[in-house]
């Protein structure tokens, strides 16, 4: 027994846990080992990048202006009963005609940033935070370039809707944007007149999401447009340090988002119902994983918290693991389109590996491919670079 004891205790001050995981100094070092030859890589391509907003490209059936993002809803085709009429909705099936460039543009301008704080991250190199000021400045205040605080115009529907509630996910890509200037924002070539124009806009953005009709009924769906409207807004108001905003998000997750989606045995019947429910309960999971890693604070662990039924992260994660340890397992219908590109590294095996100390997770997420080609995956991955999400 004391020699048991003593292993015990021996294993507790070496800083790793019975599940065989290190503290979180060691393992944060071994993802940036893992990663750091490949952020390098890409930071010094990222850095011949010039800007693009969304006026780089305009849609002549937007009902906006050249500096409004403007989408239109990937599931809806042309109606064979009614050619001229507006386009009719296949759940699931993405038609590739439909106007999209803006959001290639949001994601290209996530990728970038991501990267670059992850470099500046890695060596303190701050020529990494002087280009990525570059692109910051093009998107969110240069008044030739920025675009406008809103998603009015968002998954239009051709012939029928100038733009729904369902296109706000489509900013979803703005998180990265978010958190690699939450980084840099500690070098001292990030100029803070500049950080407080940028930061305006978000609060002027989440003002939108917050009190339009369109972001009120978007918060309101009971699906994972819902978690990425959380999700969204919470970052946003961190950024902005909307404290009282930040509070209400912590708020909603316990009583409203968590309790509601999640079944007993967490999974999410919504997504499971879904033509598309293997990438669907995969895309809202990493949603609700990154709520609790943007909420999450020493007081109030998010990680930690569950319902009186016992609905939490934990059993959501438990139940969706072994679907993607073993794909060939899974057994609810497969997706319509892009199953065969699914599972990726996704977030939520990373970070809950790092908020349960748990190394089958991630060595899972290590041995899953890092860098998706795929834009259906990675339209709904807004979570690339885990170096700028981890401490």
């Amino acid at each position: 027994m004391k020699r048991k004891y003593y292993s015990v205790l021996l294993l507790f001050f070496l800083g790793i846990t019975t599940k065989g995981f290190a503290q979180p100094k060691t393992y944060y070092r071994e993802v940036v080992d893992l990663l750091k030859n490949r952020v390098l890589i890409d930071s010094e391509l990222a850095l011949k990048e010039e800007p693009l907003t969304v006026t780089a490209e305009f849609c002549e059936r937007s009902a906006g202006n050249k500096h409004d993002f403007f989408s239109e809803s990937d599931y809806f085709w042309p109606n064979p009963e009614n050619p001229e009429g507006p386009y009719k909705e296949i759940d699931g099936k993405t038609n590739p005609s439909n106007f999209v460039e803006h959001r290639k543009l949001m994601i290209r301008f996530s990728k970038i940033i991501g990267v670059l704080a992850s470099a500046y991250k890695i060596t303190g190199d701050d020529k990494y935070v002087k280009h990525a000021i570059k692109h910051l400045n093009a998107w969110f205040v240069d008044e030739n370039t920025r675009m406008s605080p809103h998603l009015k115009y968002a998954q239009a529907i051709r012939n029928g809707v100038t733009g729904r509630n369902y296109g706000i996910i489509d900013t979803i890509h703005f998180l990265e944007v978010v958190q690699g200037m939450m980084v840099m924002e500690k070098s001292k070539f990030f100029d803070e007149k500049l950080a407080d124009k940028i930061k305006k806009w978000f609060s002027q953005y989440n003002l939108w999401l917050t009190t339009s009709e369109m972001g009120l009924k978007e918060k309101e769906i009971k699906n994972n447009h819902s978690t990425c409207w959380l999700m969204q807004v919470a970052s946003f108001a961190k950024l902005t340090g909307n404290q009282l905003l930040l509070d209400s998000c912590t708020k909603r997750f316990k009583e409203v988002l968590l309790p509601n989606q999640m079944a007993e045995n967490g999974s999410f019947p919504l997504e499971l119902r879904r033509t598309k429910p293997y990438g669907y309960a995969i895309f809202n999971l990493d949603a609700m994983a990154t709520v609790c890693q943007i909420l999450s604070t020493p007081k109030d662990n998010l990680w930690k918290y569950q319902t009186n039924d016992g609905k939490s992260l934990a059993k959501g994660i438990s139940f969706l693991y072994p679907y993607i340890a073993d794909k060939s397992s899974w057994t609810y219908p497969e997706d319509i389109m892009f199953y065969e590109f699914w599972p990726v590294a996704q977030p939520f095996l990373l970070f809950g590996a790092f908020a349960y100390k748990n190394r089958s997770y991630f060595d899972l997420w290590k041995k899953l491919e890092r860098y998706p080609t795929n834009e259906e995956v990675i339209r709904n991955l807004p979570v690339r670079n885990p170096i700028i999400w981890l401490q």
